[in-house]
């Protein structure tokens, strides 16, 4: 497939996802809560839960850069047989769609409870259910996905650099904002929950 073709379907696509899984969703939750759930970037500057959030938005940027650099010619993909057969480009299709799905099924599983960021001065519910019920974590499981997906669309140093950022970024997230959190709202229940429950894929990860 012609990269500029590839690299413009892979844009369109990645800013339909951000619209369904940020936009549609914070317009749904303020429709019916009066808040967004947007928290935003939290933490002290230069904390790891403030450079997760730093992290994460860094990497939404060069995840719409690499394929513009891409149509521009600024920056060509990956080169090799491999790179340039129909396997990466229908792969990447592959997980878009499905972790693009699995983030919207965790996040209708949220409920009111959604969140985007952490605010540490009010209570959500503990979401147990669903796709809840294997790993702890789905929605950043089905992003990560959905990025891999992405990578493979328009594989470049850019979109590399991009899932990378947003693998640590969700790493320092849940490990430094998400957790503790949910630890001191919640205490034994999510000590319970998480000693049998992965934190990204099912049985890996648990809480001991």
């Amino acid at each position: 497939m012609d990269v500029t073709l590839r690299a413009g379907l892979a844009l369109a696509a990645y800013v339909l996802v951000l619209g369904l899984t940020f936009g549609v969703r914070a317009a749904r939750q303020r429709a019916q809560t009066g808040d967004s759930g947007l928290r935003g970037i939290t933490g002290r500057p230069w904390s790891p839960e403030w450079l997760g959030g730093v992290f994460f938005v860094v990497a939404l940027v060069l995840f719409a850069v690499s394929p513009v650099v891409a149509m521009l010619g600024w920056m060509p993909v990956l080169a090799g047989a491999f790179w340039s057969s129909v396997w990466p480009v229908l792969l990447g299709w592959l997980l878009v769609v499905a972790g693009t799905g699995y983030v919207l099924w965790s996040q209708a599983a949220m409920g009111h409870s959604w969140r985007v960021g952490v605010d540490h001065g009010e209570r959500t519910e503990l979401v147990t259910s669903g796709p809840f019920a294997q790993v702890r974590n789905p929605v950043f499981s089905g992003i990560v996905a959905a990025a891999t997906g992405f990578a493979l669309l328009v594989p470049g140093w850019f979109a590399l650099a991009a899932l990378l950022m947003l693998v640590a970024a969700i790493r320092l997230q849940v490990r430094h904002a998400e957790e503790p959190y949910l630890l001191a709202t919640h205490g034994e229940a999510y000590r319970r929950y998480a000693a049998s429950t992965g934190r990204f894929l099912p049985g890996v990860g648990c809480l001991r």
